[in-house]
């Protein structure tokens, strides 16, 4: 390893985990360790712990965990180097790599080169000749040219193959502009341009590389918006157009639109916090990024029917994420766009009236379902208090409760105790199907029953658990691995995923090196799996050095080996087997 144990302990150390986390996550201290909201996925109830102790994290909600490297890698998207450059930079010191552990990220400086360059040329495209018909498309949707700059827009000719051409001049290789997505091999094995004759919006990301491209088609051709797919510097469930402007606005909250053009429209309006998802529905991902910008997000969707089915799932995933919802609701007008061209000078001022005008979560469901009922009728009411009533149940809020309980009351003359009387009955509801679901959860871990890491623990469970133990004691007590190491070998164990785990470890011993989720990492170990192996240390308890623990823990290897080579009798002699049964009756 080029990266030695003495510098990564070094950069963990001049690192303090909890401080990194922190800049992304509220923790709060519970003992000797943290506890907040884990980043990676939807939780309201704090699940994710950091260990000062051992500079580890591990989230009990999702299962992700690891050390300092690995939450970058995880919520930055580094890989491995990538991460230890930036905790190296962050401290003063430098970083030395050779060239195979470098190539990953080499090849991610040549996709942010190559797509610099690209946008570069797209640019030059739109305001040359090439690009008449985009300039004439942008000139008709009231686009003016500090926009065209500002975003860096630009026009991929028709050509297919004026980008990889002048991108060759440049000393690109075609493998490299592919990796890039720029390009691809059609059915007469050419590689070929992978846009042509469309606009083009660069997507930047908030350390200002050009990560990827959008694609407006200008000729009807279908679809009318395509993206790079996900490369090496890019996922687009994972980013957002604009954010890179967005950060740096000043402003405390986002605008969340769905469009390319939305954005650009907004930005030119003034409006500095637009950002636009990446021709998909919002994701998680994508939330988790807002979170860690923002605290309140204004939904400005499409108005039609697509549109608000849109914003209703943005608002859970919003909120699931702890973040203000509010929605924008634009009279007469399909998107912000053409929103602010229909109110001509107006547009700004008149949008940010309807920003003043937003409602939130709460008030935009219930006014979408007064749309569906027709609370002249009784059975028009009865379906609106019924499913209001459910809406209301999930505020945690009893005082934004009652306030819209009177307001219902009042709508469809029905006393605001009985509308109280129905919440109460959902609110229980819901804590009950909450609990079964929590039980469920926890039946499912404890029998490993969705276990994709360790596949043969819900078949192995007493093995497994076994083999976990001793894991954790050889981690966490590395006196003791030798005796371990001496008393049990690889082929005691029954699960490969914790075979594996042992192994590496008893090769870091025989190295010399530091017994600890840094150096495991450093192997043949996803990111998930390196969250279990987290959890694997973790689990250890002081009593777990003790050698009557250690040595039932091996005894339950022994037993289970000799159990399993009983699984295929036609394997057995009948003098083994007669042993067998004869050992179990004295036990």
């Amino acid at each position: 390893m080029i990266l030695s144990d003495d510098f990564i302990s070094e950069i963990k150390e001049k690192n303090d985990i909890s401080e990194i986390i922190s800049e992304y996550v509220d923790i709060q201290r519970k003992g000797r360790n943290m506890m907040g909201l884990c980043p990676f996925h939807a939780e309201r109830t704090a699940s994710l712990c950091v260990y000062p102790a051992n500079g580890s994290f591990y989230c009990f909600g999702c299962g992700v965990g690891g050390d300092v490297i690995t939450f970058l890698r995880l919520i930055e998207h580094y890989d491995y180097i990538e991460a230890v450059k930036y905790l190296a930079e962050r401290v003063g010191m430098s970083v030395e790599v050779s060239e195979e552990e470098n190539l990953t990220y080499k090849k991610k400086l040549l996709i942010y080169e190559i797509n610099r360059e690209t946008a570069k040329f797209y640019y030059k495209c739109l305001i040359g000749k090439s690009g008449i018909k985009a300039r004439e498309y942008l000139s008709l949707r009231g686009v003016n040219n500090n926009m065209i700059k500002r975003f860096g827009l630009g026009y991929s000719p028709n050509d297919r193959y004026s980008l990889i051409d002048y991108l060759k001049k440049r000393g690109y290789n075609v493998k490299d502009i592919m990796l890039s997505n720029l390009a691809f091999t059609s059915r007469s094995k050419k590689e070929i341009d992978r846009f042509s004759g469309r606009l083009m919006f660069p997507i930047i990301d908030v350390r200002g590389n050009v990560i990827a491209f959008g694609a407006r088609s200008l000729s009807g051709e279908k679809p009318k918006y395509i993206n790079t797919s996900d490369t090496l510097v890019f996922k687009k469930s994972s980013n957002l157009f604009a954010l890179n402007f967005a950060v740096k606005s000043g402003k405390q909250n986002l605008i969340l639109t769905e469009g390319y053009m939305d954005v650009v429209a907004l930005h030119q309006a003034g409006f500095k916090n637009a950002v636009a998802t990446l021709g998909t529905a919002l994701t998680p991902f994508q939330a988790k990024l807002i979170s860690r910008n923002v605290e309140e997000v204004i939904l400005s969707y499409d108005a039609d029917e697509a549109g608000q089915k849109a914003s209703e799932r943005a608002i859970k995933i919003l909120k699931d994420n702890g973040l203000r919802v509010k929605i924008i609701s634009m009279p007469n007008c399909k998107d912000p766009d053409e929103y602010l061209r229909s109110q001509g000078k107006n547009g700004a001022f008149k949008f940010s009236s309807l920003i003043e005008k937003s409602k939130n979560d709460i008030e935009f469901k219930l006014e979408n379902l007064k749309s569906l009922c027709d609370i002249s009728t009784s059975e028009g009411k009865i379906k609106y208090l019924t499913e209001s009533a459910k809406i209301l149940s999930r505020c945690k809020s009893t005082i934004e409760r009652e306030v819209y309980a009177l307001t219902i009351s009042s709508e469809i003359g029905v006393s605001k105790e009985i509308i109280s009387i129905q919440i109460n009955k959902y609110i229980k509801q819901n804590q009950k199907n909450s609990l079964f679901k929590e039980f469920k959860n926890i039946e499912k871990s404890t029998c490993a029953f969705n276990d994709d890491i360790n596949k043969e623990k819900r078949n192995n469970l007493r093995a497994a658990l076994a083999e976990e133990n001793l894991l954790s004691c050889v981690i966490n007590n590395p006196g003791l691995a030798n005796t371990i190491f001496s008393k049990v070998d690889e082929n005691y164990f029954v699960t490969e995923f914790n075979k594996k785990i042992f192994i590496c470890l008893k090769d870091i011993k025989s190295k010399g090196r530091k017994l600890d989720i840094s150096t495991i990492s450093s192997y043949e170990f996803s990111v998930k799996e390196v969250g279990r192996i987290t959890k694997i240390i973790c689990s250890y308890n002081s009593y777990m050095g003790q050698d009557e623990y250690i040595n039932e823990n091996i005894s339950i290897l022994r037993q289970e080996k000799e159990k399993n080579r009983f699984q295929n009798i036609n394997n057995i002699s009948e003098t083994e087997i007669q042993n067998y049964i004869k050992k179990l009756n004295k036990s």
